[in-house]
């Protein structure tokens, strides 16, 4: 069979999957996409034109593989600003020709504009963003229209907009502002239920089912009006026909002022941007970590905002959120891209008119809970356990950017960051004379193949680039040494692009080793410290939770060893099936026989990246085996799982037992192998004992059962259910 024949088989084996997942993320796009069209004082349609129009543009001319398009939240303060400045028609003449310069730089090959960018810059940035977002959105969640002059005012504003909704004397107020509080309350409270049935469907979307809902029942049951003020009510909606039918007037007269202009330039700067981000945060999730071609997903995206511009939408950029959704709903391709912009156009033509019940307060309340997640406060206690000098780059990056502009804002941050950087190594001339200097030297090794790297001088946010280069030639599966020792200064923005390469590799069953940093030192003990030559601190150390001291207990109790320590090596785990679209932080509270065949230990999680991003503690066993078994996964059968099934996931019968068959879900690669694996001893063990999650990797098992820590009981019976597997295994 040919190449080009084998991929079309592999394109429609998988397109059940995408074709499933590119619904769920349409099910988050829609409410965002009227949300984000709103804030930026756009028609409620302009953002899901951008969703619709981008999700068809770049799954057929994108390079990235698993992505999701669509407007972004980065872009509200700035066309906020365009549409106010400039007015509508004139703002899509901005959108059109912000496309062309974002088509430009990807022909240019400007896809590594986001590495000249600090780490702690970015995230100022977008935390600006988020208080921007939040700061104007809040006091309409609350029924509570105010005009004043920046961010800074909206957001001293608040507490006053809450006590005002406390004295709301007018009913349709009243319900206007309730149904903003009880939608933010879902945003809050519904990720935090582990449940695989509610998470179907989206937080977002229950808005919009609860909001449809609510005034279907006024209307058809008790027989009045909807008691939330019209003026709270979304408007402007058109019907399918006649988006197609009026095609918005686009107005060059304003092409030659400075405002348009300007404009145009931060359009096409946060655009890029916030879409290299996520393409670089998404490919971290892809389970088969496939690199984007982000040149050409810029073109693409470039195009589609042009294409959305002349049809009355927004920018299209490359959103986070929604590609974390859809990395986890299995998609394996970008045609769940293309699928979900063919859903939207299916919810518009069938339930255009429908849009018109929801609570504008309550689509708010989905853009406010997005700000405070850019904004969040544990962003700032993050970096600052990176640094105080990150701190100080993170706030000046926010505040310049509040109160001046996103443009200002970041190269303020890349100016502070560049001073910082020269106070702390007290020479200026260590970047001014180095910084054309070649300082990355690669090579292979001839007598193992490896490939070794020295860097000299420094390496910053400046010129990582060079090292991004070599890193980047390199095949993932291969072993490399990166050599510091003759590199005076490492930033910040460095040590967190290795971690990433550092993962790549290791799961490409490639090695990636970091040396030579041994007389460098930090502030901090973070491995996201920026590092340079001093001597080096001390280290704290910390008592036992009263959990851990239960759990030391126990491990006497049954001659186990126990170790509380975090612990960032968990590569083990990359070749189990559950965690190919999740990044493990670290492992901790170890109980391991003497052996080690067995081990049980706490894990923390996290699914999706940076906004998107939901960190989940559980407890695990993990047990080597003296003998390869064939690949599977079992779990308990249920609806979800028959779902499953119609997207192309087969659940694998065994012979003579319904029961079991009719409890359980099994699915492998390797059918005949599972069947004859699965004896009757193995069955009848499964079939009388409690459920678990089980995972095979073929040399190793995986057990769990809920996503949640497990008590001191349910870790006692998983090591008891987990000894007498391995001994029926056996």
């Amino acid at each position: 069979m040919s190449p080009k024949s084998n991929k079309l088989k592999t394109f429609f084996k998988a397109l059940p999957k995408n074709i499933f997942s590119g619904f769920v993320v349409s099910l988050i796009a829609l409410p965002l996409g009227l949300g984000l069209a709103m804030a930026s004082e756009a028609p409620p349609i302009a953002g899901v034109i951008a969703a619709a129009v981008g999700g068809v543009v770049v799954s057929i001319f994108g390079g990235s593989n698993v992505t999701i398009v669509g407007p972004g939240n980065g872009l509200v303060g700035v066309l906020l600003v365009a549409i106010t400045t400039l007015g509508l028609e004139s703002a899509y003449a901005a959108i059109i020709c912000s496309g062309v310069l974002l088509a430009a730089l990807g022909f240019l090959r400007m896809g590594k504009l986001a590495d000249f960018f600090p780490s702690s810059a970015i995230q100022g940035m977008l935390a600006a963003i988020g208080l921007i977002i939040l700061g104007k959105q809040f006091h309409i969640m609350l029924a509570h229209k105010i005009n004043r002059a920046d961010t800074i005012d909206y957001l001293i504003e608040i507490p006053f907009t809450i006590n005002d909704a406390m004295h709301y004397d007018k009913t349709g107020i009243i319900y206007a502002a309730v149904a903003g509080i009880l939608s933010l309350t879902i945003m809050v409270l519904y990720p935090k239920i582990r449940n695989k049935y509610l998470q179907l469907i989206p937080a977002p979307m229950w808005i919009v089912i609860l909001s449809i809902g609510f005034s279907y029942y006024f209307e058809l049951i008790a027989h009045q009006a909807n008691p939330i003020s019209s003026i709270y009510m979304i408007s402007g909606i058109p019907e399918f026909k006649d988006i197609i039918a009026q095609l918005p007037t686009i107005n060059f007269e304003k092409a030659g002022t400075f405002p348009f202009w300007s404009s145009v330039l931060a359009l096409t700067l946060i655009a890029s941007i916030e879409s290299l981000l996520s393409i670089k945060a998404v490919d971290k999730l892809d389970p088969e970590k496939r690199r984007s071609n982000v040149n050409l997903d810029l073109k693409a995206l470039g195009l589609a905002t042009i294409g959305s511009g002349f049809l009355g939408g927004l920018n299209v950029v490359t959103v986070i959120a929604r590609s974390s959704v859809n990395v986890n709903n299995n998609a394996s391709n970008r045609s769940s891209n293309f699928f979900h912009a063919t859903f939207l156009v299916i919810f518009i033509v069938l339930f255009s008119t429908q849009l018109t019940r929801i609570p504008l307060p309550a689509l708010m309340a989905i853009l406010v809970f997005t700000g405070y997640k850019l904004a969040s406060p544990s962003t700032i206690k993050k970096i600052f356990l990176i640094g105080k000098e990150q701190v100080i780059i993170f706030l000046v990056t926010l505040f310049v950017t509040l109160k001046v502009g996103l443009i200002t804002g970041i190269l303020s941050g890349v100016l502070v960051t560049f001073l910082i950087h020269i106070i702390i190594n007290k020479s200026a001339s260590l970047f001014f004379r180095n910084l054309l200097k070649p300082n990355v030297l690669m090579y292979q090794e001839q007598d193992n193949g490896n490939y070794y790297v020295s860097v000299k001088h420094f390496c910053s946010f400046l010129n990582f680039y060079r090292l991004k280069e070599k890193l980047d030639a390199v095949p993932e599966n291969r072993d490399v040494i990166i050599d510091f020792s003759l590199c005076e200064f490492v930033d910040h923005t460095v040590m967190e692009n290795l971690n990433n390469y550092r993962d790549l590799f290791i799961k490409r069953d490639g090695n990636f080793d970091v040396i030579g940093l041994d007389l460098h030192d930090s502030d901090s003990e973070h491995p996201f410290a920026l590092r340079r030559l001093l001597p080096v601190t001390g280290i704290l150390k910390s008592g036992l939770t009263k959990r851990q001291k239960t759990l030391e207990e126990i491990a006497k109790n049954f001659n186990l060893i126990y170790d509380s320590k975090n612990e960032k090596d968990t590569y083990f785990l990359d070749k189990f099936h559950f965690f190919r679209t999740k990044v493990v932080n670290h492992i901790y509270n170890k109980l391991s026989t003497s052996n080690k065949n067995i081990k049980i230990f706490d894990i923390e999680f996290s699914e999706g990246e940076l906004i998107a991003k939901e960190t989940i503690k559980t407890t695990m066993l993990y047990m080597t085996l003296n003998k390869t078994i064939p690949e599977f996964t079992l779990d308990r059968e249920g609806f979800l799982e028959k779902v499953y099934g119609l997207a192309g996931y087969k659940d694998i019968p065994i012979q003579e037992h319904s029961d079991f068959n009719k409890r359980f879900y099994l699915i492998g690669e390797n059918e005949t192998a599972i069947k004859s694996f699965f004896n009757d001893e193995i069955t009848h063990f499964f079939e009388s004992n409690p459920y678990y999650h089980i995972e095979s990797n073929g040399q190793c098992l995986l057990v769990f059962n809920k996503e949640r820590l497990a008590s001191i009981k349910e870790i006692k019976a998983l090591f008891d259910f987990g000894k007498r597997l391995k001994q029926v295994i056996s």
